[in-house]
């Protein structure tokens, strides 16, 4: 059978389009960093927004309902990632890992007035407890913008979020633009989750992150001569 090209169709090369592109980066990044991938279940029970003590009135309360749920478990698709995140940590905690990082591209659903189908934003979400800190997963997320091409960028601390400890938590800002929450997880929330140790997690919205995405890249040559840690000057007779 002789090789032939499809009538009418053209020839396109094949590639990645830059979200997947920045979307893999993000991945390569946070794997760079210590953190191992997982996939949670998009929905679960109601009960994890009272876990990470959402308030009564916040908008991520307002779910899309399964018809036919397993059971009270699995009744809503998620609205936030965070419980699904902090979730695994407790799992991996109660069988004694003492050091954990784990990261997610996890899809969140939010209902739109007026349409059958919701909003479905895919946010970076990343936990970790054991050999960390508050400036450990700061770091991480500077890692990422820094891959991604990102370099104008602020952090503002954010103290009335009751899933975050209100003396360690940031908000990720790009040129005004919110990206999304990290910090050290609030005592009381990991009290109810059975986590003794520490712990720490971030939300970033991935699409606003793209928005910014700078895949331009500049060239540093190398330096001609080696470095020099002293430089003398002697003036003799």
């Amino acid at each position: 059978i002789p090789a032939t090209m499809m009538e009418d169709s053209g020839t396109k090369s094949g590639g990645y389009t830059p979200e997947q592109v920045a979307e893999r980066t993000l991945g390569e990044v946070c794997r760079a960093c210590g953190y191992d991938g997982i996939i949670t279940y998009s929905f679960y029970s109601p009960a994890g927004w009272d876990m990470i003590r959402l308030p009564e009135n916040d908008p991520k309360r307002d779910a899309i309902r399964i018809l036919n749920p397993l059971g009270e478990d699995t009744s809503v698709m998620r609205t936030t990632a965070l419980p699904s995140m902090l979730e695994m940590l407790a799992s991996n905690y109660s069988h004694r890992t003492l050091d954990v990082r784990l990261f997610e591209m996890a899809t969140e659903y939010i209902p739109v007035e007026g349409q059958q189908l919701p909003y479905e934003p895919v946010r970076l979400t990343m936990g970790m407890y054991g050999d960390c800190d508050f400036f450990t997963i700061k770091g991480s997320i500077e890692t990422i913008l820094e891959n991604l091409g990102i370099a104008d960028y602020d952090f503002v601390p954010v103290k009335d979020d009751p899933t975050y400890h209100p003396g360690r938590c940031a908000e990720l800002v790009i040129d005004g633009d919110a990206i999304g929450r990290f910090g050290e997880i609030h005592p009381l929330v990991s009290e109810r989750y059975e986590l003794d140790a520490r712990s720490y997690a971030a939300r970033l919205d991935v699409e606003k992150l793209f928005a910014h995405y700078n895949p331009d890249r500049e060239y540093t040559p190398l330096p001609k001569f080696p470095a020099a840690q002293r430089d003398i000057a002697v003036v003799c007779d």
